[in-house]
């Protein structure tokens, strides 16, 4: 299989906002490493594809569940000989928060990696590092053909959405997970390093897709802005939507 090029990001905190709950959470993160690019079709169907070739092979992998993009981790764990990240009970995914093996990024990893030390909403002018509608696009376009962000990583914003490993927003969408960075068809303002999208774990779009993290932590109460005991609290509390988010159905 193609390499996965990780950069390592060093620690630091990145302040979450939740826009329903109005309220903003400071986050404290450990070193990790996370993907320079989106993971390509190539890298998809190599290791979990069913050996098709793809006409576009360093296109990001688009079109992928959050369920096949769990799956993609734990087998390019098992290929490098590494501990899963994650195991399965029935319908439900379990973090191993302490495995060194690949994963999805928390969304406070997301969004620290990519904003790398910006504060402003873009980490750079937006034709310059995200292809968005304003480029016409009917498809996402290579990985790595705009300029990366002070990490070095590329296409994090625009392009293609990345699945994160958190809940949206329990209270009101269950199961549905984060997906951040804005896509080839989106307009600038839902290109932001803070813009906060999500859908059901089985749910796939042609502007879609993933690139992985790797770090395991001490901790058994979560890890990097996550926590088990958070979620349930937050599913617990109800209250009214903002504006532009629309109800499950």
């Amino acid at each position: 299989m193609q390499d996965l090029e990780l950069a390592r990001i060093p620690a630091g905190a990145v302040t979450l906002h939740d826009a329903r709950r109005k309220e903003r959470r400071r986050v404290l993160l450990e070193e990790f490493e996370i993907g320079v690019y989106a993971v390509t079709q190539e890298q998809l169907s190599e290791l979990i594809g069913e050996g098709e070739e793809h006409p576009h092979p360093r296109r990001p992998a688009v079109d992928v569940s959050w369920q096949r993009a769990i799956r993609f981790c734990n087998a390019a764990s098992e290929w490098e000989g590494l501990d899963s990240a994650y195991s399965f009970e029935g319908e439900d995914v379990v973090w191993h928060v302490d495995a060194d093996g690949y994963r999805l990024p928390t969304e406070a990893e997301w969004e620290y990696a990519c904003r790398a030390g910006s504060s402003g909403p873009h980490y750079g002018p937006l034709k310059d590092i995200a292809w968005t509608a304003a480029d016409g696009l009917r498809a996402p376009r290579d990985v790595g053909g705009k300029m990366p962000n002070l990490f070095g990583l590329f296409d994090t914003l625009g392009n293609a959405w990345e699945w994160c490993w958190d809940l949206l927003d329990p209270a009101r969408y269950g199961d549905y997970r984060v997906f951040r960075g804005g896509g080839f068809a989106d307009e600038a303002w839902n290109v932001r390093a803070s813009v906060r999208r999500g859908g059901g774990p089985r749910m796939h779009h042609d502007d879609l897709g993933f690139r992985v993290a790797r770090g395991g932590f001490d901790t058994v109460r979560g890890a990097q802005g996550w926590s088990e005991a958070a979620d349930r609290e937050r599913a617990a509390v109800d209250g009214p939507l903002p504006p532009g988010w629309t109800p499950r159905r």
